[in-house]
């Protein structure tokens, strides 16, 4: 299993993060507990990026498998459209559809702030005002009750000009071992000073599937690297015997798509007429003058093969896509969605055999979800839901009102509770 592991972490990439090495916890110095949070359990949210719903079985993660026996197992989690990283990780800590929240897409442009967000720009991503909704560990914080992120979409912003006590900036140096250790030592410190929100982001899965496909060797090892990690985890925790609740899910699915035969540009669209945004599995473009919308848009449908064109207000209503949701305006005029298994890829780029972004109710886009721990009902299955409703449930956990406006219901997973 060593070798494994040693293995798995030559490839620790995070999807694509292109930040800087920091490896330095940063603490928000003169925070502690109010006293009326300091008797509150503990969660520990835990996402294993492109964890697709069958992985733990496909693969036989036995850890995970006896983890969720003895709690709560999802049929799956469905993730918000598109299903991509960063905005169904956003969505997931908010309770908010990505046209809510504002990260609307891995990569896209704002045409009010005359910029680019793309999770590879350290200053965008390092920004607050890309940020919308209320974070879980913002809410925390607020309420006086302290956090810790080991990695999370939006944990490296001063949200609300709150960041979390305890936090990382995304870095491929520390190891598992080290992380584990770590979250044992926030656990270990005087109760005033003790997170009691922990998220903990692995990106190892979704990285060899992209580069190796779902039904490879790589990815089997992968799933066995998160499920041994998990493992030594909860072990850990369960050795300082606080009520500790866990969440183990993930942001997206994945397929095996055609490198072969990918989606070139149309030829009917006039490239010096839109600023194009490409993430494979869809494609915003944003005009340059409103004049050109609707032609573009009728020429890109009468030649469209395995993909759909939709104007911004005409998108399917079951994705909370279209104009009516996007509180920041920031998807295209015209949105280009591939049917898998075509991707686009107008630069002619090599492609990975593995990808996501597609519609979520797509099977192979599924996510998981397992959760166990005191508050947590035991040999409990219930159905698939949304990942909007994650934020309510560790709200109610941790007893932290809200008062924002958010998508998810506690309705959907209270049942999930003793």
């Amino acid at each position: 299993m060593m070798k494994i592991s040693a293995f798995i972490l030559l490839f620790f990439s995070g999807v694509g993060f292109l930040h800087a090495q920091d490896s330095t916890q940063q603490i928000v110095p003169g925070r502690v507990n109010r006293p009326n949070q300091m008797g509150k359990p503990y969660v520990i949210l835990i996402s294993a990026d492109g964890f697709r719903y069958d992985l733990a079985d496909k693969y036989h993660a036995k850890n995970l498998l006896q983890l969720r026996k003895q709690g709560v197992n999802a049929d799956y989690m469905q993730s918000s459209f598109p299903s991509l990283t960063f905005p169904n990780h956003y969505t997931i800590v908010t309770g908010l559809y990505p046209a809510h929240h504002g990260l609307v897409d891995n990569s896209f442009y704002d045409p009010a702030k005359q910029a680019s967000y793309s999770i590879g720009n350290k200053s965008a991503v390092q920004d607050s005002s890309w940020y919308g909704g209320t974070p879980l560990w913002v809410l925390a914080e607020k309420h006086g009750m302290l956090s810790a992120c080991f990695y999370w979409v939006g944990s490296e912003a001063a949200i609300q000009g709150v960041r979390p006590t305890y936090y990382y900036n995304f870095n491929e140096r520390i190891p598992m071992n080290s992380r584990i250790r770590i979250v044992r030592d926030w656990l270990s410190l005087p109760e005033e000073k003790r997170p009691h929100l922990i998220t903990f982001y692995i990106p190892d899965v979704d990285h060899q599937e992209h580069l190796h496909g779902v039904d490879s060797r790589e990815t089997e090892m992968a799933v066995q690297y998160v499920d041994e990690s998990i493992g030594k985890l909860v072990r850990t925790v369960d050795s300082l015997q606080l009520p500790v609740d866990f969440i183990f899910l993930s942001d997206h699915g994945m397929l095996n798509i055609d490198t072969l035969n990918y989606i070139g540009i149309p030829p009917v669209l006039d490239t010096n007429q839109f600023r194009i945004v490409n993430s494979l599995s869809l494609v915003h473009l944003y005009a340059y003058n409103q004049e050109d919308i609707l032609s573009t848009e009728i020429a890109l449908k009468s030649q469209a093969s395995d993909y759909d064109v939709y104007l911004a207000d005409e998108l399917p209503a079951i994705w909370h896509y279209s104009k009516a949701d996007d509180v920041y305006n920031r998807i295209g005029d015209i949105l280009l969605v591939s049917r898998p298994p075509k991707v686009f890829n107008f630069k002619k780029h090599h492609l990975n055999l593995g990808e996501h972004g597609f519609d979520p109710s797509l099977t192979e886009m599924h996510a998981c979800f397992y959760a166990w721990g005191p508050d947590f009902k035991k040999h409990y299955q219930i159905p698939g839901f949304e990942n909007i409703h994650v934020f309510p449930l560790i709200a109610r956990i941790l007893k932290l009102p809200y008062s924002d406006p958010i998508d998810g219901r506690l309705r959907v997973l209270k049942g999930t509770l003793r």
